[in-house]
């Protein structure tokens, strides 16, 4: 039975300098290039029945630079929406409310235009996973997408919550394993550079 690999796009400045990037399509900065064309000969080596990525720009690039094929862009990798909180980093957001402010604890804009919750998240997720697991009979099966999403996806792997996702921290640029033991889903390989 084949793999999940959770790619993590490369760096961009927002990534980079900590913003919450939804929407906003951004480049790669030049170390995030590379270290995507570092991942190509690690990557090479599998041999995956799909490769599904995010539409926008940095989950794209990052898949071509890492020599992997997309066979579909997939709408429910893109990363969670943050709404009003786009483009804004987690210190300033605290400093707004006065409080400590999390992600995977916090609505994601109280009184402002709605971003996604972390439940819309885990339902989109379920339904990558649900297509995936068809595949893995086939081989691998990659999916290239973004930090808090493939964190959400990872914990709904697991049989976890999605606030869960905040247990396994994704670096731009590294990946995954998401595989099965003993006929389980088990997390095989994180943070893989």
């Amino acid at each position: 039975m084949g793999d999940i690999v959770v790619l993590r796009h490369g760096q961009t400045e927002w990534s980079l300098s900590g913003q919450h990037t939804s929407v906003t399509d951004l480049p790669l900065l030049p170390e995030g290039e590379s270290r995507a064309r570092e991942l190509a000969p690690v990557l090479g080596r599998r041999r995956f029945a799909a490769v599904w990525v995010s539409p926008r720009e940095r989950a794209r690039r990052t898949a071509e630079l890492a020599g992997l094929t997309a066979t579909a862009v997939d709408e429910e990798l893109v990363e969670l929406d943050y709404g009003g909180y786009e483009g804004r980093t987690t210190a300033e957001i605290s400093e707004e409310l006065g409080r400590p402010w999390s992600v995977w604890r916090d609505p994601v804009v109280p009184g402002r235009t709605p971003g996604e919750t972390l439940a819309d998240v885990g339902r989109r997720v379920d339904r990558v996973l649900a297509r995936a697991r068809e595949l893995l009979d086939d081989g691998d099966v990659a999916l290239v997408a973004h930090g808090h999403v493939l964190r959400v996806l990872t914990a709904r792997w697991l049989g976890l919550e999605p606030p869960s996702g905040s247990l396994f921290a994704l670096p731009a640029g590294a990946y995954g394993v998401l595989g099965h033991e003993h006929g389980r889903p088990v997390l095989t390989g994180w943070g893989l550079d």
